[in-house]
């Protein structure tokens, strides 16, 4: 980020910053730029939340950061017509991103190796485990041909002159 390098924040630190905090999602993006009649796709949203050195990476204008946070203001607080709350707004929010993280299915681990865990004595008598590892065969694509191998022989009557001319 160009905080931690220069102490300068520029548009799209300010705009990052912000939607972790308020954990947005980019379709909420979309909407709350659509509050102030400015129209823009979840993509271009998405380039602004690039690394700086990736090919899409957008830098964040005034005119789109300014829009976002007039919009994030219609947001949070309303309407004068229709107010709200704000904290029962990011309140919401969290709920939505607490229910879509609980409905996501957890993956257990399976190690692919069997551990015996029986306890051995050492050396002084103490007790540590013993971790025996089993090798499970996976599957293969092709079979193995079990063809025995040709012993080569590395050195062949190999003469050696050790620099000097030998005469017959």
């Amino acid at each position: 980020m160009a905080f931690l390098n220069n102490n300068i924040m520029n548009n799209n630190d300010i705009f990052k910053k912000l939607r972790v905090a308020l954990q947005l999602r980019d379709d909420q993006i979309v909407e709350i730029l659509e509050l102030v009649d400015f129209r823009m796709s979840k993509g271009e949203i998405g380039n602004f939340f690039r690394k700086e050195d990736h090919e899409n990476f957008m830098e964040c204008g005034d005119q789109v950061l300014r829009n976002f946070l007039n919009g994030l203001v219609i947001y949070l607080r309303g309407t004068i017509e229709n107010p709200k709350n704000a904290m029962d707004v990011i309140k919401q929010n969290q709920e939505v991103v607490r229910l879509n993280t609980a409905n996501k299915p957890k993956v257990a681990f399976k190690p692919n190796t069997e551990f015996n865990t029986t306890r051995t004595k050492d050396e002084r008598g103490e007790a540590k485990p013993k971790t025996d590892f089993k090798k499970t065969v996976t599957s293969t694509n092709k079979p193995r041909d079990k063809k025995p191998m040709k012993k080569i022989e590395i050195v062949e009557k190999v003469q050696y002159k050790n620099g000097k001319i030998k005469k017959k």
